[in-house]
């Protein structure tokens, strides 16, 4: 018989993952608590596809949904499954929750990843019977066209899981990050974290406003970052690399970051401020609509990079 992988969680994350393992030729089995949303499934994830294969990420739209089952109970989803992809709410309890569901109809041989951004695993799978084949899976939003996903184990997590786990994500065309140990937030989070707080900090200063600092990530960081790290990026800009650009340009960081040494917090002030700014450039009827402008042009990116893979 033929192995399957399992999606429970169905939002937006979930519905993602689904189309990242269909895509790459494997039976999905699909389950969520909410009838409306499984309900709904089928349309969301026809949309997806369509607009896929209009950027020719993928040829035939019917043949990747037909690997795609919508199940309507956990069991059906998770029984027999070679891997499961947790994408329940992002709730401690509620991970716990789904952590234990899916333990009880678990293969012998079957792994867990979870798609938390945040909680570490060891915060939820503590007390899982087979505690030792699940580990943090976390992808970025939506998974099938932004590839790096994390792997992050849980101090019992088994190594045979996390190699299992890195095996499979290559598989399907995902760019791993594979973490030693669990930290807070893990990397992708805490890199991303590092640059919102300078971003809060200086909106709430009134050194400029929110649109002047995206502008600031979008038309200068932005471009180099799209196809090469930090570290690469300071490597080439210096003339001797990358201990050259420390030597040259560290004492200047070390000053910017001790003139912060303190996280400010996001006020409901500040916040406020910052809402009215962007609801000034995108009304929050529009945000949907948006959302849907931001995956076509990561879609030209993906169908870009998967060009210049070819040649």
């Amino acid at each position: 018989m033929t192995r399957h992988i399992a999606i429970v969680g169905a939002g937006l994350v979930g519905s993602g993952w689904a189309i990242v393992f269909a895509r790459a030729g494997m039976l999905v089995r699909v389950f969520d608590q909410s009838a409306p949303i499984r309900n709904a499934l089928p349309e969301v994830l026809s949309g997806q596809l369509e607009d896929l294969k209009a950027h020719g990420l993928i040829e035939d739209p019917a043949t990747v949904m037909g690997r795609i089952q919508i199940c309507d109970s956990l069991a059906r989803a998770v029984d027999g499954a070679l891997y499961v992809q947790e994408s329940v709410l992002e709730r401690q309890k509620v991970k716990a929750e789904a952590s234990h569901a899916i333990a009880n109809h678990l293969a012998p041989d079957a792994i867990v990843g979870s798609s938390t951004s945040g909680i570490p695993g060891s915060a939820f799978t503590e007390d899982v019977p087979g505690r030792e084949r699940f580990l943090v899976v976390h992808p970025v939003n939506p998974p099938y066209l932004v590839p790096v996903v994390e792997l992050v184990p849980a101090p019992w997590t088994a190594p045979e899981t996390v190699a299992a786990a890195k095996a499979l994500m290559e598989e399907v065309g995902q760019s791993v990050v594979t973490l030693s140990r669990e930290v807070e937030g893990f990397v992708l989070n805490r890199l991303q974290g590092a640059l919102l707080r300078e971003a809060w900090a200086l909106f709430d200063e009134g050194f400029a406003t929110a649109e002047d600092i995206d502008k600031t990530v979008r038309d200068g960081l932005g471009p180099r970052w799209s196809f090469m790290g930090p570290f690469e990026t300071i490597d080439l800009n210096a003339p001797g690399g990358v201990a050259d650009y420390a030597r040259r340009l560290g004492p200047l960081y070390q000053s910017i970051a001790a003139s912060r040494p303190e996280a400010p917090p996001w006020t409901e002030d500040l916040i406020s401020r910052v809402e009215r700014e962007r609801r000034s450039h995108l009304g929050a009827g529009d945000l949907a609509e948006r959302r849907g402008w931001r995956d076509r042009r990561l879609m030209e990116m993906a169908a870009d990079r998967q060009r210049r893979t070819e040649r």
